[in-house]
């Protein structure tokens, strides 16, 4: 049974740092391409940024140059260390594992932008 299970979101002010967790299980991790999608309010839900099985990374233009996505296939975790945090970050972000038809989905972390 797959279980994506994220951590590390809260509330944090503009400018600021967070890094997000995911712990994978129930998937050969190293082969999937793993990402990170997040949700506002009222809005659909969008690719924030996703890492391959070759370390290759893919990034929205609303994070390029903010946010970093890694991996560690030792211990099947998936990051997401987010820098210059504004308030439009504010969401729920999900974490994503994907191989061929498979994908899966954990329910999210909840990251909140505010003064």
């Amino acid at each position: 049974q797959v279980q994506l299970v994220e951590s590390g979101g809260g509330l944090v002010e503009p400018g600021g740092s967070l890094r997000l967790s995911c712990a994978a299980s129930g998937i050969s991790f190293s082969v999937y391409t793993m990402g990170w999608y997040r949700q506002a309010p009222g809005k659909q839900r969008e690719l924030v940024a996703t890492i391959n099985s070759h370390y290759s990374t893919n990034y929205a233009d609303l994070v390029k140059g903010r946010f970093t996505i890694s991996r560690d296939n030792a211990q099947n975790m998936l990051y997401l260390e987010m820098n210059s945090l504004k308030p439009e970050d504010t969401a729920v972000y999900l974490c994503n594992a994907n191989y061929g038809f498979r994908n899966s989905w954990g329910k999210g972390t909840l990251v909140t932008v505010s003064s």
